[in-house]
Parts: structure tokens; sequence; C-alpha cells
């Protein structure tokens, strides 16, 4: 019996289990490159802990406060203030200073351009939650177009238009590389 680097199947496929994207050019030979670049691997290191993806989701809903996004995500003073120091240096949010009458100044955590523009990421990881984890009672929240009331989904698409499933991704060099 010949050696195989597939993995055994047991059973039936689901469908489309097998489909994947295709890696292209010199990036077919799997073995004469590695992934040392990574933009996953790097996003991974600004966002790659559960509370530092739970401060950017109450950024998203609107927490501006400190004690407010250590107490909505249930993380410690200590741990909210290191993850809120690392996603502003990183820069996904800003400090912006606000005083309440009779209080000192205070500072408050506002989404930046690039930390909005991790709002298809998040929302993505909340519709694979919904499809596979939300359980018998169904997903806790449902996002909607305020214009037109209709549901909000993420999905992969291109330029044109077009959504596109992962079998019809070719994956290429990209930047100086290509």
């Amino acid at each position: 019996m010949p050696l195989t680097s597939q993995p055994a199947r047991i059973g039936r496929m689901d469908e489309g289990e097998d489909r994947v994207a295709q890696l292209t050019g010199p990036l077919a030979d799997r073995d004469a490159w590695t992934a040392e670049r990574c933009s996953i691997g790097r996003a991974l290191e600004v966002v790659g802990t559960r509370s530092a993806l739970l401060l950017m989701r109450e950024a998203f809903y609107g927490t501006r406060r400190f004690d407010d996004f250590a107490r909505r995500v249930g993380v410690t003073e200590a741990v909210a203030a290191k993850r809120l120091r690392e996603l502003v240096d990183a820069g996904l949010l800003t400090r912006r200073p606000y005083r309440e009458p009779g209080s000192r100044t205070r500072d408050e955590y506002v989404l930046t351009a690039m930390g909005r523009d991790l709002l298809p990421v998040a929302l993505g990881l909340m519709q694979w939650g919904d499809r596979y984890l939300a359980g018998p009672a169904g997903p806790p929240l449902a996002l909607h177009h305020r214009g037109c009331g209709a549901t909000v989904h993420v999905e992969v698409g291109c330029e044109c238009g077009h959504a596109v499933p992962l079998a019809q991704i070719d994956v290429r060099r990209g930047g100086s590389a290509g």
C-alpha cells in the first residue's frame, strides 16, 4: 500500500469537505516556503487573547470608560488596563480625555479607523459561534441593518461583488514578493 500525506477518511464526507483554497505559483510547493510573515499571525499578536477581542466587542457596542470595559468583559482592572494599553499602542483604540463635573480628568477609549476595520472579523467570529456553538436556545443577539431591517452577515467576496466560497480562492504571493 503506498504512503500518502492525505488523512484517512472514515465514513461519508460532508458536502464540500475536501474543498480548500488553491495555493498557486511558488506557493503550490508547501515545503518550499514558510509563513514567516503571516498576516493572521501578526493580527493574533494584537488581538489574539480572549480579553482583547471582548474589549473590542465592547468598543463596537459603544463602551468607552475603563470601569465599564472591565465590568462588561468580566476581567480584573489589571487585565483591562494591560489589554486596553496594548490596543491603544497597536492603534485600534485611542485615548480621549473627559471630565465629569466635580471629578478629575480621565481618559475614555474610542475606536480608531484601524479598530473599526476589525469589525468584520469580530462579526465573522460571532456568526460562526451563532452557527456552531449557540445551542438549542439559539444565538443570544441578532444583528439587523438599521436602513432596511435585513439580517447582517459576513461573507467573503471579491472586489467585483461576487460571494467567493473557499474552493474558489487562489492564494498567490502578495506585496513585494508578488
